[in-house]
C-alpha cells in the first residue's frame, strides 16, 4: 500500500491546528454543504442528512486523527489509502467552514492562488487563512501521491 509521511513544523503548524479544530467543532451538528432535496421527500430528506452528517463526523475524525499525540511526538503525519478519501473529504468540509467563518471578505482567486497580504488581515482572519491555505496542501498531497481510484 502506498504512504506518504509528512515532516511537518510542530511550532507552524500548531496554531494553524487550532483554527482547524475550531471550525471542525461546528461542523458537529452541521453539514459543511446542505444537500438540495426535494420538499416532498422530507423522510428521504431526513435519512440522506444524517447519513451524510455521520460520514462527515467520520471524515473529521480521521483528519483531526492525524494530528495526535503521536504527531506532537514526532512531527509527523501519515497518509494512505484506507485514510486519503477521508481526509479529502474532511479537509474539503473544514475549508469551507473555514471560509464561511472567517474568509467572506476574499475573493474566490486570491484564496485558491493563496496571494493575500497575510500582514494585512486581522490575527484570526489570517489564521484562518493559513489553516485554509494548509487543508489545501494536504489535499494536494493526496491528489499528487496517492491514487484516487485505488482508494476504498
Amino acid at each position: 500500500m502506498k504512504r506518504v509521511e509528512i515532516k511537518l513544523n510542530l511550532d507552524a503548524v500548531a496554531p494553524l491546528l487550532d483554527a482547524v479544530k475550531s471550525a471542525a467543532d461546528t461542523l458537529e451538528p452541521r453539514l459543511a454543504v446542505e444537500p438540495q432535496v426535494p420538499e416532498h421527500e422530507p423522510d428521504f430528506a431526513a435519512s440522506w442528512r444524517d447519513e451524510l452528517l455521520g460520514g462527515q463526523r467520520s471524515d473529521l475524525a480521521v483528519l483531526l486523527g492525524l494530528f495526535g499525540s503521536e504527531f506532537f511526538a514526532t512531527g509527523i503525519i501519515v497518509l494512505d489509502a484506507q485514510n486519503g478519501e477521508s481526509v479529502l473529504r474532511a479537509c474539503a468540509a473544514v475549508r469551507l467552514r473555514l471560509r464561511e467563518l472567517h474568509l467572506r471578505g476574499l475573493d474566490d482567486g486570491s484564496l485558491e492562488s493563496g496571494e493575500v497580504e497575510l500582514e494585512e488581515l486581522p490575527e484570526a482572519q489570517s489564521r484562518a487563512f493559513a489553516a485554509y491555505v494548509f487543508l489545501a496542501t494536504l489535499q494536494e498531497v493526496i491528489i499528487q501521491h496517492l491514487d484516487p481510484t485505488e482508494m476504498d
